[in-house]
């Protein structure tokens, strides 16, 4: 794999982190969204916001955007826009700030591009899978302290297309080399290799590291639940569907206000890969009081390694070996392989 330049990523977050051979694959899509058509996915998760008073979108499409949360991370999160070939467009207005579809956005979520900021062009380089995304001159007016979070979001919105697996960044038609108020280097074309919500536990030494994208628990004053990606690193591994699941057991960071999805106790027996399809087996720990399992759990591990392995992939879990496996909810058969959902974040409108 080729080599990332975290360490120059790290000189504007505070972390620096060198990518090796072992490191996992972070590239993925959300299954809802399509350049060419515009998206028309089901949803297959059974998150419900509490409605919000919203400007009602003509002849809607659902598509994923990124968006900070109250906690300061970002997440994802499903908008209606106006159906429309140019809907990666489309997504990009939805995320500026003072957009009438950001009024969709849960309550404590905030839009962040800046205010004011023209959409002016996208080009879709298919041969290259690269967006080349063309901004006014306001994208340069934001607070500093949120430069790694827009690109965050920019790029893990625009990644969730098929046709798009690098995104470069122009303004007023002139490429961006770095951004003008920290000075993150944009000389590359920016991935999901990235990361998101950048975590270094102690004891992981930036060189000898691999970074896993967990999806923990947010919530909202609304009570709305939603998954937060988190990059983290661990000690470099090649065995990086196993790394996954013994850091969702491991749990976030309790300061960051997110929660853990695991049953308390829960315990990993083995995780095997074979070709587009991984099986996790786990006691019957990871079982509740009712002998079935959290259905946010099941959702997480599924939402966790697609994101590592790739969205073709698709997961089989099992308690004690056996693939009769009850769910909270009774939205997904968990009895077979489970593809991504078609959507992470869904809201009920």
């Amino acid at each position: 794999m080729k080599q990332y330049r975290w360490t120059r990523w790290a000189a504007v977050t505070g972390i620096v982190v060198l990518l090796t051979s072992g490191c996992s694959v972070l590239g993925t899509k959300e299954q809802s969204q399509s350049i060419d058509p515009p998206p028309t996915g089901a949803d297959a998760s059974s998150n419900t916001a509490k409605p919000v008073t919203a400007p009602v979108v003509q002849n809607p499409s659902s598509v994923t955007v990124y968006a900070k949360d109250a906690n300061g991370f970002v997440a994802p999160i499903s908008l209606n826009v106006e159906k429309s070939v140019e809907v990666a467009k489309k997504a990009l207005e939805a995320m500026v700030d003072g957009n009438p579809a950001a009024q969709q956005m849960p309550a404590g979520f905030t839009a962040l591009i800046s205010k004011g900021t023209t959409v002016k062009g996208i080009n879709i380089m298919k041969d290259q899978k690269l967006a080349i995304v063309d901004f006014s001159s306001s994208f340069t007016d934001y607070n500093v302290q949120d430069e790694r979070k827009i690109l965050e979001a920019i790029t893990w919105t625009l990644t969730g297309f098929p046709s798009v697996d690098k995104v470069q960044i122009r303004v007023e038609g002139k490429e961006l080399k770095e951004m003008p108020q920290g000075g993150t280097p944009m000389d590359e074309p920016l991935s999901r290799m990235m990361g998101i919500n950048l975590e270094k536990p102690d004891g992981v030494e930036y060189g000898q590291s691999t970074p896993v994208t967990l999806y923990f628990l947010g919530q909202n004053q609304d009570n709305y639940k939603y998954y937060v990606p988190v990059t983290r690193l661990v000690k470099r591994t090649d065995n990086v569907a196993q790394a996954v699941i013994e850091q969702l057991i491991a749990g976030p960071d309790q300061k960051k206000g997110l929660a853990a999805v695991m049953t308390p106790g829960s315990e990993l027996k083995q995780v095997k890969k074979a070709d587009d399809l991984i099986t996790v087996d786990f006691s019957d720990k990871v079982l509740g009081p009712d002998k079935k399992a959290p259905a946010d759990a099941l959702r997480a591990v599924v939402l966790s390694l697609t994101e590592n392995a790739g969205a073709a992939t698709k997961v089989q879990i099992t308690v004690n070996g056996d693939t009769k496996v009850a769910s909270s909810d009774s939205q997904t058969n968990y009895s077979k392989p489970v593809s991504r959902p078609s959507t992470v974040n869904p809201q009920k409108m």
